[in-house]
């Protein structure tokens, strides 16, 4: 049987524990997603995960989601809404998000890609960042809600799980930390 761990001509191409196909020292995942909504679990996620990126030789892509919700006019409406103040105010969130989880990278000496995006669905945003970016692992933080709680506001870690063609290493503290 031939050695998963060399090429058709015998040459030594990964150690044990490393994928077969994968030149040995390589780094197993070369770029990591990192979406971030500036909350503290987020930030939890962005510093263990420039800290593995940086001790994998792994370059992030740090994303932030503008999340768009449809407006809805109604007739007896007393008010005109100008939605690019939404749009404006959500840009500017996002791109402060990427900003400081880039400036902790470099501190790292990590590279770090910012990305913004607007999206109605965070899932979504995350998991075509990831296929569009070339990414090959998403790490992100998770709230952790049980119950209700997660019935009412949802889970988009449980969504990106559930779809992410990628590895997903996902980052819950423990309570009371954050």
């Amino acid at each position: 049987m031939a050695d998963p761990f060399e090429d058709a001509a015998g040459n030594a191409t990964a150690s044990a524990g490393t994928a077969p196909g994968r030149q040995a020292g390589a780094p197993r995942y070369k770029r990591i997603l990192v979406p971030t909504d500036g909350s503290d679990v987020s930030a939890v996620a962005e510093h263990a995960a420039i800290e593995f990126a940086r001790a994998h030789g792994s370059e992030i892509v740090a994303l932030s989601v503008a999340q768009t919700y449809p407006t809805y006019a109604a007739a007896e409406a007393a008010m005109a809404v100008d939605p690019n103040l939404d749009t404006e105010a959500l840009r500017g969130w996002a791109e402060r998000n990427v900003r400081r989880v880039s400036a902790a990278a470099a501190g790292a000496g990590v590279a770090c890609t910012p990305l913004t995006v607007f999206s109605h669905s965070a899932s979504d945003a995350i998991l075509d960042s990831a296929r569009d970016h070339g990414c090959d692992l998403i790490f992100m933080g998770s709230h952790g809600r049980r119950g209700l709680s997660r019935l009412l506001a949802g889970s988009e870690t449980q969504k990106v799980l559930a779809g992410a063609e990628v590895p997903v290493m996902v980052l819950r503290p423990k309570p009371g930390s954050v």
